[in-house]
């Protein structure tokens, strides 16, 4: 006849460790899940920079078709044309690198879902989609309560308490019930026992010992755990933020300037006002600011999927 105090710690113990594997499972599901949504946004920042630099390919192409008519009527120097043809190539070397890049994201992508995807597979998403979390105060609550990692250690935790209660409870005595039947030809036998085991000298004082060092050792980590997923969460808002207020800055105005000064810029090269020079230099810096904000929403989902990774 079981102790019921062992039996129920035994039955806790077991049920922890149940817990703590799927809060392990729901770890590895929730960074596979971060990892392929973070894949998958830096599939389309790689489309979007192709597409950027396949445009900007296509406008000096223009350019140079004009120059060239240009020089074939004597209107300007030969070396406008010699100039052009530089920049519609760096423009081409530009694009290619950036279609390779975008091939390399999809194969890094189709990797990581072990081949589950078709190869023409398109996604159903935008980097300009919203992100939406809840507000900083219940996510601060939230994620060192909800974290898998936290979960795991808290059942890891409780096991290591049930195991003290365990080797507490297997000090006390322990009753063994015997009955045995024989029958024969000529008689009949039945004989009933009872056994008491009692510990006098070993009160297994090293095995409590242990389980209480494992779980004061359990405790710790998982308080430092703890405030290591606070600081990892606040690391990743932060991000966000930063990410956020590039996101406005560059929507608020600042591209459509810039796209504003490379239609003046071009408008005043075909008049003869400006030079090839000034018009290069408005569209690099339309460039630059085009990556830029290309970046910062990349690196807005980013921040987001980091978020919901903490928070399973």
């Amino acid at each position: 006849i079981e102790n019921p105090f062992m039996r129920s710690a035994r039955i806790g113990a077991s049920e922890a460790i149940v817990d703590a594997s799927r809060a392990s499972f729901d770890q590895v599901r929730a960074d596979l899940a971060a990892l392929l949504r973070v894949r998958a946004y830096e599939l389309l920042l790689r489309q979007e920079q192709a597409d950027m630099e396949q445009g900007i390919y296509d406008l000096l192409n223009n350019v140079r078709r004009r120059i060239a008519v240009n020089v074939e009527k004597g209107e300007l120097a030969r070396f406008e044309l010699i100039r052009a043809d530089t920049e519609v190539q760096s423009a081409a070397n530009r694009k290619e690198a950036a279609q390779l890049t975008v091939e390399r994201a999809r194969i890094a992508l189709m990797q990581l879902t072990a081949g589950a995807i078709p190869v023409n597979f398109e996604i159903n998403a935008s980097l300009r989609n919203p992100v939406n979390l809840p507000p900083l105060e219940t996510l601060r609550q939230e994620v060192p309560i909800v974290n898998p990692d936290v979960v795991r250690l808290q059942a890891e935790q409780e096991r290591a308490n049930l195991r003290i209660s365990q080797e507490k409870a297997s000090i006390l005595p322990q009753l063994n019930v015997l009955y045995t039947n024989y029958q024969d030809a000529q008689f009949t036998s039945n004989i009933a026992g009872m056994s008491v085991r009692i510990p006098i000298f070993y009160r297994r004082r090293g095995e409590i010992d242990t389980a209480i060092y494992d779980s004061a050792r359990i405790r710790e980590t998982l308080e430092y755990r703890r405030y290591e997923i606070s600081q990892l969460f606040e690391s990743a808002w932060q991000m966000l933020q930063i990410a956020q207020r590039r996101v406005d800055m560059f929507e608020g105005g600042l591209i459509k300037e810039a796209e504003n000064a490379v239609k003046v810029a071009e408008a005043a090269y075909k008049f003869g006002e400006r030079g090839l020079i000034e018009f290069l230099d408005t569209q690099r810096i339309l460039r630059g600011i085009l990556s830029d904000s290309l970046l910062a929403r990349f690196d807005l989902q980013s921040a987001a999927a980091e978020i919901d990774r903490l928070r399973a």
